[in-house]
């Protein structure tokens, strides 16, 4: 994803706790890009990505002392930040009746030009393709339910409803999908 070691990522959370602004505006400009498009991956719309991803660097700068580095890569904190406001985002549209139609099988996400440095986009898109190819290598009943847990923002319970599977094998789905593409993107990483 970034190019910055994990700990740097760490210190600027540990700056953004004491209020400075600067530290803030580093860990946005390495992490907005690839929130926006996991954003828009699952929205569909612009302005509703460019949305959480401000409700996020928002949040983290009220809760940064939340922050547990033993639980959590910053990187994995700001996901699923970032996940929950979608879901959110999402829970909101079908209330209103507005859900709009995702596509699971998407690949290409249009983002907006930026003046990120061409060397972290090449890592972010690098990191999009790597999650995709994990993905690919899940059975597809494990796919299908990350992809609607994640794309679409349904919770385990609606997966069940919507697919006729019982919530426990949805959940088993979920976790194996998970550890696997955990696995997959580690063996990448490390």
């Amino acid at each position: 994803m970034a190019s910055q070691p994990v700990s740097d990522d760490s210190s600027l959370i540990k700056r953004i706790t004491q209020q400075d602004d600067t530290a803030l505006a580093e860990l946005y400009d390495r992490y907005a890009r690839v929130l926006y498009a996991v954003a828009f991956k699952s929205l569909g719309s612009k302005e509703e990505a460019e949305e959480v991803v401000l409700d996020v660097f928002s949040q983290v700068w009220r809760i940064a002392e939340r922050y547990d580095s033993r639980k959590a890569r910053v990187d994995t904190w700001l996901f699923m930040l970032t996940r929950s406001r979608v879901l959110d985002r999402l829970r909101a549209m079908q209330r209103a009746n507005k859900m709009p139609t995702v596509s699971v099988e998407a690949t290409q996400i249009q983002l907006p030009p930026s003046s990120v440095d061409p060397v972290e986009e090449v890592l972010i898109s690098e990191r999009r393709t790597q999650v995709l190819a994990a993905l690919e290598t899940l059975p597809v009943e494990q796919r299908l339910v990350l992809e609607l847990a994640y794309y679409q923002g349904l919770s385990q319970s609606e997966i069940a409803a919507q697919t006729g599977l019982s919530l426990g094998t949805v959940k088993t789905r979920v976790r194996l999908g998970l550890n696997k593409l955990r696995i997959a993107l580690g063996a990448w990483n490390g």
